[in-house]
């Protein structure tokens, strides 16, 4: 009988995605017009070239906040959710090749994204990469405060994937992630329900496969939902999510849906939809792949607002073939019509140069990292050149072309 409620309390999934980043752009109004300049990048295919070769290693650290010692989750649950991490993100979860049709197995990808606990904290000392903390009944997820005094601030969110686990669905989700308009805010990273984030321990069916996590950690690298989330969804196919490879659909798939099904696509088709991408909403038994096109904007994700992760220090090992220093060097979004960013995981670069195609310069800024966004919008539409330096010694120049 316990299980028979559990499943109908869990019966759909519900990510909180779309409304923190709905909140996020209320109080940063000017990040939307940034916004879309980063989803025209993130999309680009041609911006693949540059991507770093090899198994990108994330470090991740967990903060586990509990009210009692239920949702105190143990380290087991915690290395659970790991394990499944690596499995779907690398294309190696044991459940592929039976709940992905053939037809889509092609489209499928390794995202080679790996993650790992971070083994140093941000001062370099050893750690388990996981903190605990006991709050209060009154604690609020939604309310923002999971990061702030009362929970637990993040570890520098430019060099490790922070994770707060705790009593989440009350508030209306199994969890949430920030897209990488929001790299390097002090919220950035996971909001996770306990009872969804592993395989073991705490775990309640129908997600109890660690796939809310595998989902919202998509959303961190750039996914969007794979059905319409605007009135031109089925008007221009892979507008919804900027995948043309995932069937076009308007509404998301609850459940266990049955292969090939067409209840919410936006043309019939002989396949059908995607349901089983993790993207969508189905159980956690129901989902088993990533696309091509969903690869591609991760990749351009590491490249641009989250290629300070490749130089982060949590892990023993980060890139299985680094690329040489200049070339990881990248000028992102480009084209740009607001703002540019250079990311720059290997080589420190704290002072740009901007000049226009006659060779005059017209800014000259001082950055820490990857996050940090130069304003270009009082520029003329044009070529311009970025020239990089590292304390005054010239690095590389680059150019982009403003909107």
């Amino acid at each position: 009988m316990t299980g028979f409620l559990i499943t109908n309390v869990y019966a759909q999934r519900t990510c909180g995605t779309d409304l923190k980043m709905k909140e996020f752009f209320e109080k940063n109004p000017k990040a939307i017009a940034r916004n879309a300049d980063l989803r025209n990048f993130l999309k680009d295919k041609k911006n693949t070239r540059n991507s770093i070769s090899g198994v990108v290693t994330i470090p991740v650290v967990v903060h586990v906040l509990y009210k009692n010692g239920v949702q105190n989750i143990s380290d087991e649950q915690i290395l659970s959710q790991i394990a499944v991490l690596n499995n779907d993100f690398r294309k190696q979860n044991t459940d592929f090749d039976s709940v992905v049709p053939d037809v889509f197995k092609l489209m499928a990808a390794d995202l080679e994204l790996a993650f790992c606990m971070a083994t140093k904290d941000p001062n370099g000392n050893p750690t388990t990469g996981i903190q605990r903390k006991a709050v209060p009944e009154s604690l609020s997820f939604s309310n923002w405060e999971y990061f702030q005094g009362r929970g637990v601030p993040a570890w520098d969110p430019t060099k490790y994937l922070n994770i707060w686990v705790g009593a989440i669905l009350e508030e209306g989700s199994l969890g949430w992630a920030f897209d990488p308009i929001v790299a390097g805010q002090p919220y950035d990273g996971l909001a996770i329900d306990y009872r969804f984030f592993g395989t073991v321990g705490a775990v309640q069916y129908p997600y109890n496969k660690g796939r809310t996590a595998t989902h919202e950690i998509g959303h961190y690298f750039g996914l969007k939902h794979i059905w319409g989330e605007d009135e031109s969804a089925c008007e221009t196919p892979g507008n919804s999510d900027d995948c043309d490879d995932t069937p076009a659909t308007y509404n998301p798939y609850y459940g266990t849906p049955t292969f090939p099904n067409n209840q919410y696509t936006c043309a019939n088709t002989a396949n059908g939809a995607m349901f089983m991408n993790y993207m969508d909403y189905g159980d956690d038994i129901a989902l088993a792949m990533f696309s091509n096109d969903q690869k591609v904007i991760t990749s351009n994700t590491m490249i641009g607002p989250r290629a300070s992760l490749l130089n982060a220090n949590g892990c023993s090992l980060l890139i299985e073939n680094k690329e040489a220093e200049l070339n990881s060097i990248y000028v992102f979004p480009n084209p740009s019509s607001k703002y540019i960013s250079i990311a720059s995981p290997l080589v420190k670069v704290n002072e740009v140069e901007i000049y226009n195609s006659d060779g005059i310069l017209k800014k000259k800024v001082i950055i820490k990292n990857e996050t940090d966004k130069i304003n270009i919008e009082d520029f003329i539409p044009g070529i311009y050149f970025v020239r990089t330096y590292n304390d005054k010694q010239f690095i590389k120049s680059m150019k982009f072309i403003k909107q």
